[in-house]
């Protein structure tokens, strides 16, 4: 594997996931969280939002890594860091480098940059220059504005870059990431969905035996593919619960239910709306909304769990950026809001927790997914939030708001599917606003609800642009909407990106 030492960076996700498209595995750890080197090929240290000459700036300790001769490549602020503990000059900027530039010389024939094309396009993002290198460093890579964009330090497999390779805007960027973790390093490209699979299925088995596992079902793609992944181990011994929560889309529970027919999977759906629809009575606020859904469904759940004798496990479907989440760099990052897979389980669950799918990222997820046979109308679902629609409804819950919610959801939907947006679209979705405003309609004046519709691109919802879907689209459903949903006469499309915006509204 490829050890990623994260000091930060908003890229350090993406170095992991060009790694894994090389087929590689990898994993990200804190810098001062080194874990031990047995498997380990190649180490990777990513940039940082830290200057390396700020008092406080993070310093790991790589005397290990140094000793094993692993190699290394520092990127940004990895590579300014290796320069200066060195004896290297880093100084600020004159003119912060930060965008495009291009490599305007650079050894073509160097065993980290063989491949890439003389003035090749990179992206910088630094406010820091390496002016001097370390006595025996040798530089491998310039741009117009900079001496040292890349070096090589000595004979050693130690490389530093200042741009970042990972990035969409360097071109070449998955050259030189193949060179270093391919040809540099030695990786065997054998990380596939079909060996994860397998190796999967294999550990669980031997973690499991004959352990009764209970997982609780979303119809979404991750516990769907933890689900056929724990039944492949264990089979019979898996127990999957699908609780109606009344805040999912129209019709979901009976055509989720119906969906999962013919998996072979071991499901039981509990209605339960009222539960959750009392204890969000008078809630307002994002969090405590969060709160009481997240509390009233493990009560739901732990009850019928215990209808299941002898169960031991709890499966989820956690997956790998909340995990990076809730052990990053300066300990678990600030809320934006609580995720309903990381935070542990109460104490009266007593049940051990297996999560077959937290080393991945969504896509992944995805591959895994199809290669285990997933059914298409849940490998391809948009992703859904565990709150359901309890989240997009701004304001306070009621049936009545719920009903209006389902119907223009459903309407939005549809309209996708049946105009082929749907699988252009990485989420879609609806938010109802604590907001009226007024309209006419048969020539009568109107105080009604106020609809966002809200449809974005993303690889797997850390960064996401918001869709450009045709006008006459967009015009069509909103006409459909406020002619057929009694209750709203205004709709608006959201056209915020994230960042600065998050996905779903609350």
């Amino acid at each position: 594997m490829i050890l990623i030492l994260d000091f930060g960076s908003q890229y350090t996700q993406l170095i992991a996931r060009r790694v894994r498209e090389l087929n590689v595995y990898c994993e990200i750890h804190p810098f001062n969280k080194i874990p031990a080197l047995d498997n380990v090929k190649g180490v990777i240290l990513s940039g940082s939002p830290f200057s390396v000459l700020d008092p406080d700036a993070p310093l790991p300790e790589l005397e290990q890594i140094f000793e094993n001769k692993i190699p290394l490549l520092g990127v940004c602020y990895g590579a300014q860091y290796l320069a200066k503990n060195n004896g290297g000059d880093v100084k600020p900027s004159k003119i912060r480098e930060y965008g495009r530039a291009k490599l305007v010389k650079f050894k073509g024939e160097h065993e980290l940059l063989k491949g890439m094309t003389q003035g090749c396009q990179v992206w910088m993002s630094h406010g820091d220059t390496i002016l001097k290198l370390p006595e025996n460093f040798s530089v491998i890579a310039s741009t117009e504005d900079i001496e040292v964009a890349g070096y090589q330090a000595g004979s050693e497999k130690v490389f530093g870059i200042q741009f970042h390779p990972e990035v969409y805007h360097s071109q070449e960027g998955m050259i030189l990431l193949n060179n270093f973790v391919v040809n540099i390093c030695s990786c065997d490209q054998s990380w596939t969905p079909a060996s994860f699979a397998e190796t999967s299925i294999e550990q669980l088995r031997n973690k499991l035996g004959n352990d009764k596992v209970v997982l609780g079902l979303s119809g979404g793609v991750d516990s769907s593919v933890a689900a056929l992944l724990l039944h492949s181990a264990i089979g019979k011994n898996l127990h999957c619960i699908f609780v109606d929560n009344g805040l999912l889309r129209k019709n979901e529970f009976a055509t989720v239910l119906e969906a999962y027919q013919g998996m072979g999977l071991n499901v039981k759906g509990v209605a339960a709306a009222d539960q959750f629809y009392n204890a969000l009575k008078n809630k307002i606020d994002p969090e405590e909304k969060r709160k009481a859904i997240g509390k009233t469904f493990i009560e739901v759940f732990d009850a019928e769990a215990h209808k299941i004798s002898n169960v031991t496990w709890l499966a989820q479907g956690t997956i790998y950026p909340d995990v990076i989440e809730s052990v990053s760099v300066n300990g678990p990052s600030a809320t934006i809001k609580s995720h309903h897979n990381v935070g542990g389980l109460p104490d009266f669950m007593k049940l051990k927790v297996v999560e077959p799918l937290n080393t991945l990222f969504k896509d992944e997820v995805r591959r895994v997914g199809k290669e285990l046979g997933l059914k298409n109308e849940i490998l391809h679902r948009h992703p859904f939030p565990g709150p359901g629609l309890g989240i997009r409804i701004l304001g306070e819950i009621t049936s009545e708001r719920i009903r209006i919610l389902q119907e223009v959801d459903h309407i939005f939907i549809e309209g996708l599917k049946k105009n082929k947006l749907y699988d252009e679209v990485w989420q879609a979705l609806v938010v109802l606003l604590p907001v009226q405003s007024v309209g006419v309609m048969g020539d009568e004046r109107t105080y009604e609800n106020v609809v966002a519709l809200r449809a974005v691109e993303s690889t797997d919802g850390m960064t996401a642009d918001w869709s450009k879907l045709p006008y006459d689209f967009l015009a069509k459903v909103s006409n459909d909407i406020i002619n057929k949903v009694k209750g709203v006469n205004r709709v608006v499309y959201d056209i915020s990106s994230k960042p600065p915006a998050t996905i779903e509204w609350e």
